[in-house]
């Protein structure tokens, strides 16, 4: 079964059963929930949702399910195109739209694709109105609009240069800083619309850029998840190609990696922890990100005076506790940086901008602003589920084998030791446990996993 519904949205494999996968029914089902659950928000006034794709082979044919099952309960439609998860959520709040559909799988493989649901915010829903969504999709609509009150596309224009525009905007991005180093950059857009936007935007900062993997024809080169395994292909670009840096997105755009001018990665995890040193130095304040996220970001907010919350994993549940603690940045170690001053959402355009001026201003070279900042090392396991497995009776009888240390059950079970850590969890995307484990060591990071992998499969059997 592939069809997975949670707070990053619906998500599937393209074809298969109804039900058990993302089929065109289950599209419009769930497109109708959401028409739904808008209309009784708003019982009174004509809505319109911004609804935009990336490069996915299968976006064409999902995006015009959505368009017409929005048309088809008297909404009406702001169509963005091709655009990146970041770029539909500004547009929402840009274009005062009731809401916003992305639609993308992210991170996952050229066969799935996914429905993303965002507020009037342009925010990912709760927890809450998410199940109500769900709950909408399955009781459908109860009366559908006549032919004179049907749904419109009352307009189609890309939004990826008002992104661009406002990212260039930000105080603390200096544009004249960046285009005075002339960097020479390698772009890995994995064939989405990272291809489009992502050297557009350097290039407007000075940068000289080589494309790779730009064309945004959905085909992807390679796994589309930027972790190590997958970026070979630029590491040797990069080390090569005398370039000063790599520049590594998903196919949606909101997760972000560097690669060293030595060829070696930066470090999906360092991102968010470079980007929020930067902006820390400038404005002084505290910081979110998730469970599963390293300690470094903890180390650099306590150096520059604030202090550092965790959050449930999930870019909801981050923007959730941003607020709460009213945090100058934050995000994800997956490469997701959030930069309130700019909007809430993950966004790979201003965590370029930003870590570009953070590195203009250093004066150092990648591999030096690397070494800046403390040392850890994560591993990064995974079990699949099978028929069966209960992970929250698992994961408790794990949480109490641990009992006398200081452990975190908010989302999964994350167990802190002195010098380490291990979060174990069922993933939002996939049918999957995710096990990370995070210590000073290498080999005692992947020690970690390889243990607690093994104490999951053993309480699985209990």
């Amino acid at each position: 079964m592939t069809l997975i519904k949670s707070i990053s949205g619906i998500r599937g494999t393209i074809g298969g059963s109804q039900g058990d996968n993302l089929t065109p029914s289950d599209i419009v089902k769930f497109t109708i929930g959401y028409s739904r659950w808008l209309r009784e928000r708003n019982p009174e006034r004509r809505l319109s949702v911004v609804v935009g794709r990336d490069a996915r082979i299968s976006g064409e044919m999902v995006c015009n399910l959505v368009h017409g099952a929005l048309m088809g309960c008297g909404i009406d439609v702001v169509d963005v195109g091709l655009c990146t998860t970041p770029g539909v959520e500004m547009a929402v709040t840009a274009r005062k739209a009731d809401g916003g559909i992305i639609i993308t799988a992210s991170h996952n493989p050229r066969q799935w694709n996914a429905l993303k649901l965002l507020n009037e915010r342009g925010e990912f829903l709760s927890d809450a109105d998410g199940h109500e969504v769900l709950d909408m999709a399955e009781r459908g609509m109860a009366e559908f609009p006549g032919v004179d009150e049907l749904g419109v596309v009352i307009e189609r224009a890309s939004f990826d240069d008002e992104h661009i525009d406002r990212v260039l905007a930000l105080p603390l991005v200096d544009v004249d800083a960046v285009g005075a180093k002339k960097f020479r950059v390698i772009v890995d857009a994995v064939n989405s619309v990272g291809g489009i936007v992502i050297p557009r935007l350097l290039e407007r900062l000075g940068v000289e850029v080589v494309r790779l993997n730009c064309e945004p024809t959905g085909d992807f080169t390679h796994n589309p998840e930027p972790i190590a395994e997958n970026l070979t292909q630029i590491m040797e670009a990069v080390r090569k190609g005398d370039a000063d840096m790599g520049i590594v997105v998903d196919p949606d755009v909101d997760r972000l990696a560097f690669v060293c001018e030595n060829g070696e990665l930066f470090g999906e995890e360092y991102t968010l922890v470079a980007v929020a040193d930067y902006v820390l130095s400038c404005t002084p304040g505290d910081t979110v990100s998730n469970l599963s996220s390293t300690r470094a970001l903890r180390d650099v907010t306590e150096r520059h005076g604030g202090k550092y919350f965790a959050s449930a994993v999930g870019e909801v549940n981050v923007v959730a506790k941003m607020k709460e603690v009213g945090a100058v940045i934050g995000g994800e170690g997956n490469g997701g940086v959030i930069y309130p001053e700019l909007h809430y959402g993950r966004d790979a355009l201003v965590g370029v901008a930003l870590f570009l001026t953070h590195l203009a201003h250093s004066g150092a070279s990648m591999t030096e602003l690397r070494r800046s900042y403390p040392e850890y090392h994560m591993a990064k396991g995974k079990i699949t589920l099978r028929p069966g497995m209960n992970v929250k009776e698992i994961l408790a009888r794990v949480k109490e084998e641990y009992a006398g240390e200081k452990v975190t059950d908010i989302d999964g079970v994350k167990i802190d030791f002195a010098d380490s850590w291990v979060h174990m969890r069922s993933s939002n995307t996939e049918p999957i446990i995710r096990v990370y484990s995070e210590a000073h060591d290498k080999a005692a990071a992947e020690e970690l996993n390889r243990r607690f992998i093994a104490k999951i499969e053993e309480a699985a059997h209990a």
